[in-house]
């Protein structure tokens, strides 16, 4: 079954076409900065051209974007770096622009999808997935099928509250994992201790040299996600917690040793998971808007 993947960004969509796992073109073009319907547009344009380039007409189309979505209705809710999107009905006007039938995810939901059947988790039945980079974000599979709850809101791993009281989140709210541990929470740390923007790159080197301000920062972050973690595996017993992220990803061992230690405190007297590393980076999102599209379409739409 070939099957269009998109992968829709602040700033670029990816567009792949795939034939089962096998990914037989790749398309990249800038997401319009005016939003809106000229995102629809270049969507289009995207699944369009990889189609072209592989020389093969796609199935259906499985878009990951960001946002709250409404399953039901498949509509955006909104995007926090995308202007226009506001309840915005992207299901039917990209099925209008392609003439091919469209499947909605969220995008770290595609990622953790991804991650179970083809990445860290592939294999097991059940799968906790957690990307930490600029934020925080993350989707829960269970046999073989991201759980989206009730209302299309399941899987916000990153605004799981930890600390009420706690630091801003970009969400409204305060004390999510997201605004304590997210690349975006370290720099705000680091420009507190140090008086001056700090990026998170900054952030690992000044590590790295020893300076004791940017290893409390750096360890204190990881020991929040580790923390977060414990706490989800309580709810869901998964087989494997996979993290990705390019933050956690590049960031020193030492990192991964907070992470673990603080996962293993805090599950004493539980069964742990594994705990993995994500495998297919970048990529996550847009084999996980294919598998969306393949999964749907090879099970009716269920």
């Amino acid at each position: 079954m070939r099957v269009v993947g998109l992968d829709l960004g602040g700033t670029k969509i990816a567009a792949g076409v795939f034939d089962g796992e096998r990914l037989l073109s790749k398309v990249v073009l800038p997401t319009p900065k005016e939003g809106g319907r000229a995102v629809v547009e270049a969507l289009a344009e995207a699944a369009k051209r990889a189609e072209a380039e592989a020389g093969v007409e796609a199935q259906a189309i499985g878009l990951g974007t960001p946002g709250p979505l409404d399953f039901r209705q498949g509509v955006i809710r909104f995007t926090p770096n995308i202007p226009g999107l506001e309840d915005f009905p992207i299901q039917r006007l990209l099925e209008e622009a392609t003439g091919k039938p469209v499947y909605l995810e969220n995008d770290a939901n595609a990622a953790a999808l991804a991650e179970h059947h083809l990445g860290a988790a592939k294999g097991e039945r059940s799968s906790l997935y957690l990307t930490v980079s600029t934020g925080i974000g993350g989707g829960v599979v269970l046999w073989g099928r991201v759980l989206r709850g009730e209302r299309g809101q399941g899987g916000e791993l990153g605004h799981m509250t930890l600390l009420p009281g706690g630091p801003a989140c970009g969400c409204g709210l305060e004390g999510c994992l997201e605004a304590l541990a997210a690349g975006r929470a370290l720099e705000r740390e680091a420009a507190y201790a140090f008086q001056r923007p700090v990026s998170t790159q900054e952030l690992f080197r000044l590590f790295q040299e020893g300076d004791p301000k940017a290893r409390r920062i750096l360890l204190q972050g990881a020991r929040y996600v580790g923390v977060g973690l414990a706490s989800l595996v309580k709810a869901f017993d998964p087989g494997a917690v996979v993290v990705g992220g390019g933050l956690a990803l590049n960031a020193p061992e030492a990192y991964w040793q907070a992470l673990e230690e603080a996962f293993r405190h805090y599950l004493e007297g539980w069964e742990r998971p594994p705990l993995r590393k994500a495998l297919l980076g970048g990529e996550a999102g847009l084999l996980g808007a294919a598998l969306t599209a393949f999964l749907e379409v090879r099970d009716g739409g269920g």
